[in-house]
């Protein structure tokens, strides 16, 4: 895909994640395309892709594996890898749906509602430069992407 497609394309489809930001309310924010391209650099496009909707871990720090697939076993891994008031971009598998950004409080506290939007989704924690990958049925990878990066910074 073209990048001027991808920008057509990008958070054409908001309603995908209803559900979701019907639960936050005013508490998650839908990433323009820039913001949503920024955050990006700093994590997901850090990594080489398997297939389109995986990330190449090879040659970055895994800090942790979790077998389990569900909203408790992401909730854990906010709580035990960002602040409570740190922000976490939400990344899905598909660029038509709009990237959000809300605190790690707010995700844990909605954790399952998040992973119900999707069977493949990515976390990155702004704070600690943290990125948690879910794929459904295979449960999640956490690691740091595998360079230095700046982390702009962005509150809902």
């Amino acid at each position: 895909m073209s990048a001027r497609d991808a920008r057509e394309s990008y958070g054409t489809h908001p309603e995908y994640i209803s559900a979701v930001l019907d639960l936050l309310g005013g508490d998650a924010l839908l990433l323009s395309y820039e913001e949503q391209r920024t955050y990006a650099e700093a994590s997901l496009n850090r990594f080489e892709a398997i297939g389109s909707a995986r990330v190449d871990w090879r040659g970055a720090e895994v800090v942790e594996r979790k077998e389990e697939f569900d909203g408790e076993a992401l909730a854990a891994l906010l709580h035990t890898h960002a602040g409570p008031d740190e922000l976490v971009i939400v990344f899905w598998d598909n660029l038509a749906v709009p990237s959000i950004a809300l605190t790690a409080a707010r995700a844990s506290r909605h954790a399952a509602a998040l992973l119900d939007q999707g069977p493949t989704c990515w976390f990155f924690l702004t704070d600690s430069g943290i990125l948690i990958e879910f794929q459904d049925g295979e449960g999640f990878t956490t690691g740091r992407p595998p360079a230095p990066h700046p982390v702009p910074r962005l509150r809902p």
